[in-house]
Formats: C-alpha cells, structure tokens, sequence
C-alpha cells in the first residue's frame, strides 16, 4: 500500500497524507458480521466524565472480527479486503466452505481468492492459524493469543509483527513489537505473517478536523491552567512544571511512571522492553 501526498493547495493539505485504498475491494461491510457502535463520549452509567477528550466523531459500525480462529480444519475463500474504521488494520472477509461468513485480520500477501486455514496440519502461508507447537522457530506472526481459547490479543495493529523465537518444555519463546520477549504457552495460537497496512505509521493527519472525525476532542495543556485546575498551571508567563516529576490532574505521577503492578505475570517475561531499547541503543 502506497501514501497519498496532497499538494499543498489549503493549510490543511499542505502536510497532509492518507492512504490509497488499493488493497481495498469492497466498500460496504458484511451485513451479517456488524453491530451499531453506541457512543458514550468517555461517560460511564452515572453520566461523569471517565475518559477525557473523547466525543464527536465519525457514525461507525463495529466489524465481528474472529480472533480465534475456531473453526478447525475448515478451508476459507478470501472474499474481499475491507476496511475498518475502528483499527489499523485491513480486514479480510472468508467464506468457509460449509458456508459461513467470517472477518479476520488481513497480513501482508493475503490476496482475494487465496485460501486460508486454521488447522495443526496447515502451511506456513500468511492467514494460517496453528498452535505455536507446530511453528517452526523463526517464522513471523501475528494474532497471538495469551490463552488457550481466547483468542489472539497481541500483534494486531497495522504493520506490527512478532517472532517465535524458541521453544523449550510447554513454553513458547516470542519476541513481540516492542522488543519484550515472552512466554506463551505452546498450545496458544497464531497466525503466520506480518499484520497488512504496513504505511499506516507514515501517515500524517495535517489537520485537527481530521482528530475530530476520529472521536478525539482537544487536549489541553496542564501548564495552560490556573493552580486550581492543574498542578502544572500557575506562575507568571510560561512557567515550567516545577515540582519533582510531572503530574496529572489528580497529583498522579505521569508522563514515563512506571504503571506495570503484576508481579503474578511477570515470571513470564524473559527480556523487559526497557532492556530491548538499551541493547538497541
């Protein structure tokens, strides 16, 4: 997939990039496989603000994508590549041979008409899905899941991809996007190839309207503030933050605090991300 550039013929063109859309072959979604998406602009049950910045926004309808590639050892037909506007990715529409319907998350090289399958017995083609048992060490992937069942819930966004890089008794050894290398177990599935829509990193929006399309409001800055309404806010002029470490507007420690409270899971870190950058560095 190529960048559209814009010539600069507005202020909000002349930075501006999207996409091509020459992957895409059909613009409609399946009927069968989407339900309205209910917009709540960042509010819970009792009507309060949880989620800043949030509201507005294109009308979208949520796309049934299946993760788990459940159905075993049925043959799918590539049917179409779709867009979807609550990812970055591509999806791909299947359709089983016993009839079924299904979308899943298109790799790079899936084309319409191939086939696809989810099987112990499948080929390392892009679109497989097999137990990381029956992956050869070194092969790219993607969707993978934590658990057994679950359901892929790592590497799914655009042009992200992970690498099996050992096995060793029950556990898998695999390198995710952000350098971690973890342990799942080798029961787990996942798909082989490198998530689609790889361009999707260069794209520059040039404009706030098109944040504004995508459900996100306007930011404020804290040093903007008064006292009252943000640690950061006071002074005369432009005042720096002036306090040991930044905070958020409840007096939180922000911007790089460590967040991550689970030792129960953290036996199953081989390499912490931080250590990937400092080797990369």
């Amino acid at each position: 997939m190529a960048v559209k550039v814009y010539k600069p013929k507005t202020p909000g063109t002349r930075h501006k990039t999207s996409y091509t859309f020459e992957e895409i072959t059909k613009t409609t979604p399946e009927k069968s496989l989407v339900i309205p998406l209910k917009r709540n602009a960042g509010r819970n049950v009792y009507g309060r603000v949880t989620v800043r910045h949030r509201g507005g926004g294109h009308k979208r309808y949520i796309r049934i994508v299946d993760f788990k590639r459940d159905k075993v050892d049925v043959p799918a037909t590539v049917a179409a590549i779709e867009y979807d506007p609550n990812r970055t990715a591509r999806l791909a529409l299947l359709h089983y041979a016993d009839g079924v319907k299904a979308y899943i998350v298109a790799p790079v090289g899936l084309m319409v008409g191939d086939t696809v399958l989810s099987s112990a017995e499948a080929e390392i083609r892009p679109g497989n899905s097999l137990p990381m048992a029956n992956i050869p060490v070194g092969t790219t992937i993607h969707n993978v899941e934590l658990h057994p069942g679950n359901g892929g819930q790592m590497v799914r966004s655009a042009g992200t991809s992970a690498q099996l890089l050992a096995k060793e008794g029950k556990y898998a050894q695999v390198r995710l996007p952000s350098g971690e290398v973890r342990l799942v177990l080798q029961e787990c599935r996942a798909s082989v190839g490198q998530v689609g829509n790889v361009e999707h990193a260069n794209i520059k929006l040039g404009k706030a309207g098109r944040k504004r399309h995508m459900g996100w409001r306007p930011a404020v800055r804290g040093s903007a503030m008064t006292p009252r309404d943000h640690p950061h806010g006071g002074g005369e002029g432009r005042s720096p933050i002036g306090m040991p470490g930044p905070k958020s507007p409840w007096g939180k420690p922000t911007l790089g605090k460590k967040t991550r409270h689970n030792k129960r899971t953290d036996k199953y870190i081989v390499r912490h991300r931080s250590q990937a950058k400092r080797r990369r560095k």
